[in-house]
């Protein structure tokens, strides 16, 4: 389920967000929630599904170590449809023990030695100080396909906290979770398993230079130009959705942030926007909690953000302006191993 914004439905989709849909649909094996949900701006849809496709879904790395790589991160974001989500795509892989395993967090079963170092060095993402992040357990050849996955599913988690339920599942009972994700990894099986052009999703936005701090797709032509397009359109939705003043503070708090927000650092910045007038308090109070603790966002920041600002493309241009600015900071902690 969509909460807060009504999302374009495939059925009556027109223009770009049509032909997005359609390979969305090809390659991944249906239209799902969480490229929906991006669907009131148009190219910002475009970007995300850029990034997803061509760094996940084809290249040299198996998808079953990228669905891995996302479920993982996703565990750690405390984003359980996005836990559900990848561990459907793992069992429609054939990995029904491997998602269930990480399902449950029950790492410690993972008898492949690799996938249980991908595991344990995605959980050390937000911990910029951690040995793990000082050694890649994959080679430079795979590093653009695995960091550019990683970076997507932080940002793709803050974005499902905020507008998804928690699961994909028609039922949420534990119980009867197994059975549906089995159901479900049969819708996708046919098209994970699908021969993909590198480069397809190139075509729907214009080549634009890659930022600085996303130099880590470089060695990817393909990913390097998904990820400089995605961050064009993410900036865009950002200053149409954003104050000038509300963005600058964004960034200021994460040149600061270290992964972990307490209730302490919450309250700091809560009393560091009271300056604001009302709507812009309630702007830079969404995007802070969509950056830093995209778990905490509830109904009320939400609501308390619509009131002034009611259309879709606000609501979603500030949830992903925020969230991308978060996944690009991690991004930079990455890069400081030994890519």
């Amino acid at each position: 389920m969509i909460k807060y914004i009504r999302p374009v439905k495939p059925d009556s989709a027109k223009g770009l967000v049509a032909d997005v849909y359609a390979q969305v649909k090809r390659d991944f094996g249906r239209v799902v929630e969480p490229f929906q949900m991006h669907s009131p701006l148009p190219k910002l849809l475009a970007g995300a599904w850029m990034v997803c496709r061509e760094a996940e879904l084809v290249g040299i790395v198996p998808r079953v170590t990228k669905e891995v790589v996302a479920a993982s991160i996703s565990q750690l974001n405390q984003c359980q449809y996005c836990v559900d989500a990848h561990t459907i795509m793992l069992i429609a892989a054939g990995e029904g023990q491997l998602a269930n395993d990480i399902s449950k967090g029950c790492y410690e079963n993972i008898s492949d030695e690799k996938v249980f170092m991908i595991v344990k060095w995605a959980l050390a993402t937000t911990s910029p100080r951690s040995e793990l992040l000082r050694w890649l357990p994959f080679s430079k050849q795979e590093a653009p396909e695995i960091i550019g996955t990683t970076v997507f599913y932080h940002y793709m988690n803050r974005m499902a906290n905020a507008l998804l339920g928690k699961t994909p599942l028609p039922l949420s009972q534990s119980w009867l979770k197994s059975l549906l994700k089995s159901f479900a990894g049969i819708t996708f099986s046919s098209a994970l398993g699908r021969t993909k052009t590198v480069g397809d999703a190139l075509q729907f936005l214009p080549r634009v230079d890659l930022p600085n701090d996303l130099r880590w797709a470089k060695p990817s032509a393909n990913i390097a130009q998904a990820y400089a397009c995605f961050a064009g359109s993410v900036e865009e939705a950002g200053e149409n959705a954003l104050p000038v003043e509300v963005r600058a503070h964004v960034q200021e708090e994460l040149s600061q942030w270290m992964g972990k927000t307490s209730e302490l650092s919450l309250a700091w910045a809560e009393d560091a926007i009271s300056r604001f007038d009302e709507a812009t308090e309630a702007a830079a109070r969404l995007a802070l909690l969509a950056a830093l603790a995209p778990d905490r966002i509830d109904e009320g920041a939400v609501l308390a953000f619509k009131k002034h600002y009611p259309e879709d493309e606000k609501l979603v241009g500030v949830l992903a302006w925020a969230s991308f600015a978060a996944a690009r900071k991690i991004g930079t902690w990455i890069c400081q191993s030994s890519v």
